[in-house]
């Protein structure tokens, strides 16, 4: 059986925030606990959303946390010859096509197939997508339990090369858990419904399937994801023991309230040993004042 790698993957676009770092402390637990390695990767693969600083600020704040990754750090601006052999695969086997669709066509419905024979005469090919079944995507999350999508009725055939030429998310992040060799995904239940795309694709280029386990997000009082787009403030990391026994409690472990002044060794220590993915609250939602 091949050991525990897990990964930690976060954008580039701000500094981490509480929800963020919740997401950071479950993985590292559960890859630690496991006796497994804890990988790091900066998903930059958006370049044009993307801050250099905002990579050294997570960087300098996962350290001085005491969260120590394994082997170098991936960047997915430098990986775009393994993405490009990805599609070149697809498209050797027929399992993409060029389309020419506008948003505007498309006016927030999912896609339907009108480019998947060919472009009419005068088209040209704006993105690529990858055609999909019209039948059940389901997986198994080792704290959501069952999860069923039909990706044709849900999203339709969709884009992994973009008009601007920059390679999806869906296929870098599949590509990326390849090449990483990970087994096990630990990241916000707000990427749930982006599952059933992966393991299309992983299936299709006849990847492993890692396991699958999705955390409750942190929403503000007003019920928004606490997020850079609305706003949540960085982490402080001048007090990292106080910080992390904080997201601890909000993983439902039950952190004891002495241990919010031991050193961060013993915060580690203990936080690892405890850890148990039954009392991480089964619910998409945590909210936070």
């Amino acid at each position: 059986m091949q050991s525990y790698r897990g990964r930690f993957a976060p954008s580039p676009t701000g500094p981490l925030h509480l929800g963020s770092l919740v997401t950071a402390l479950g993985s590292y637990l559960h890859a630690r606990q496991c006796g497994g390695q804890w990988l790091l990767r900066i998903e930059d693969v958006d370049r044009f959303r993307c801050d250099a600083n905002a990579s050294q600020r997570i960087l300098r704040d996962l350290s001085l946390l005491g969260m120590r990754w394994d082997g170098d750090i991936r960047y997915q601006t430098e990986c775009d010859p393994a993405y490009q052999n990805a599609l070149d695969t697809l498209e050797l086997q027929q399992h993409v096509f060029p389309c020419a669709c506008t948003r505007k066509r498309l006016n927030g419905q999912p896609y339907d197939g009108r480019c998947r024979d060919g472009l009419t005469t005068g088209e040209q090919g704006r993105t690529v997508r990858v055609k999909v079944p019209d039948q059940d995507v389901c997986f198994h999350d080792q704290l959501q339990g069952a999860f069923c999508q039909n990706l044709w009725q849900s999203v339709g055939d969709f884009i992994i090369r973009r008009a601007d030429g920059l390679f999806a998310y869906q296929l870098a992040v599949v590509v990326d858990d390849a090449e990483q060799g990970i087994t096990d995904i630990v990241r916000g239940i707000d990427l749930l419904d982006n599952t059933p795309r992966q393991l299309h694709l992983q299936r299709l280029l006849q990847y492993p399937e890692p396991r699958y386990l999705h955390l409750p997000v942190l929403v503000n009082p007003d019920g928004q994801k606490l997020s850079k787009q609305h706003h949540a403030p960085a982490i402080d990391t001048r007090q990292p023991v106080t910080l992390l026994w904080q997201a601890l409690h909000l993983l439902g472990q039950s952190p004891p309230a002495e241990l919010r002044r031991v050193s961060l060794a013993r915060f580690w220590e203990w936080a690892i040993s405890h850890w148990q993915v039954q009392r991480i609250p089964s619910v998409a939602q945590i909210a936070v004042p």
